[in-house]
């Protein structure tokens, strides 16, 4: 059974796809079966722009042990980023205080869509 419920993460970054570099604000991350990765179940995470529509988004998606290797990857890369250039900011230059807001949403639309 699917679960639709999605973990929403405000971001402010960039995010390489098939038109290019775009910036992104927003990762909608859930726990679901699978588009095209060949897994009962996959941790995919869907990078967007909200501000702008969300038109086009970069899609990931992973196996459980792998999304679970990459977080420790990412707390070690920010761990030896901070030795080696000092404190890591809390925030952007600009505001983005919200960056670390967390949002459930129901996926049910968009999961719809896409297998339409």
């Amino acid at each position: 059974m699917c679960s639709y419920i999605v973990e929403k993460a405000a971001l402010y970054g960039s995010a390489k796809g098939a038109n290019g570099w775009m910036r992104i604000d927003t990762a909608n991350v859930y726990y679901d079966h699978p588009y095209h990765t060949p897994l009962d179940h996959a941790l995919a995470i869907d990078f967007v722009n909200e501000a702008e529509g969300a038109r086009e988004r970069i899609a990931v998606e992973l196996s459980a042990e792998s999304a679970l290797a990459l977080v420790d990857k990412i707390l070690a890369a920010l761990k030896s980023g901070e030795a080696a250039h000092g404190a890591l900011p809390h925030q952007h230059a600009h505001d983005h205080s919200h960056a670390h807001a967390h949002d459930h949403t129901h996926h049910a639309d968009e999961k719809a869509e896409a297998t339409a």
